[in-house]
């Protein structure tokens, strides 16, 4: 049974979103606010966050910026709702580690539809290749869903983790992107270009720009 933590401060939200998850044989806990969420967070490990963007003292973005700075929730999804529509909303979103974004009001077949695709997800890697030894300065473990840059370990968030190591599974191959949303992503999910460059972006601060190239119209290629 897979088990899900919302995080909302409307009482509404949460009540109807966990009777449809529960219809769909989750196990569901809910927090009113971002401290009571993290507190909920360490009695019993989600597998999958719902994590409203607008709440009181303690908003979303903070709540998934804490959750990503540790390393013991590294394969929790984080799925954002927000009831705004805004680009900068849901790229800043993207930025702090979430792997996806739900627009309010809340559609329950499309959220069903939506977290059943991202927990398929949650536990792949695009390839079954063990450990990749790019050069002497990165490797790709697998195993242990880590990056080792210059003897450093890097605790990536699991898209940014999962798109690198599609990447790197074939150098110099153009990956189109269709190709990359579908494998890392899922077919299911509803998301555009940007959020295939938000996270090339952030892969790139945390590795160096010149691992991966972009080839404009097509998509992009890793650089061994």
């Amino acid at each position: 049974m897979k088990k899900v933590l919302i995080i909302d401060d409307e009482e509404d939200i949460r009540e109807l979103i966990q009777y449809n998850l529960i219809k769909e044989g989750f196990e569901v806990s809910t927090a009113e606010n971002g401290k009571v969420g993290l507190e909920k967070l360490k009695e019993s490990k989600p597998d999958l966050i719902l994590l409203d963007v607008m709440m009181p003292e303690m908003d979303g973005m903070e709540v998934c910026e804490i959750i990503r700075k540790n390393n013991a929730y590294n394969d929790v999804v984080i799925c954002f709702l927000t009831a705004r529509n805004e680009d900068y909303s849901q790229i800043a979103g993207l930025d702090m580690g979430g792997d996806d974004y739900i627009s309010k009001p809340v559609k329950p077949k499309v959220l069903i539809s939506r977290i059943n695709a991202l927990l398929r997800r949650g536990g792949m890697t695009p390839t079954e290749e063990e450990n990749t030894e790019i050069n002497e300065d990165l490797i790709i473990d697998r195993e242990q869903y880590l990056v080792i840059l210059k003897g450093k370990k890097l605790h990536l968030p699991k898209k940014e983790f999962e798109l690198l190591s599609l990447l790197a599974s074939k150098p110099q191959k153009v990956f189109g992107r269709e190709i990359i949303l579908d494998t890392v992503w899922g077919n299911e999910i509803v998301v555009g270009d940007r959020t295939i460059d938000v996270h090339v972006r952030k892969l790139r601060e945390k590795i160096g720009a010149d691992y991966i190239q972009t080839v404009k119209g097509v998509g992009y290629k890793f650089i061994a």
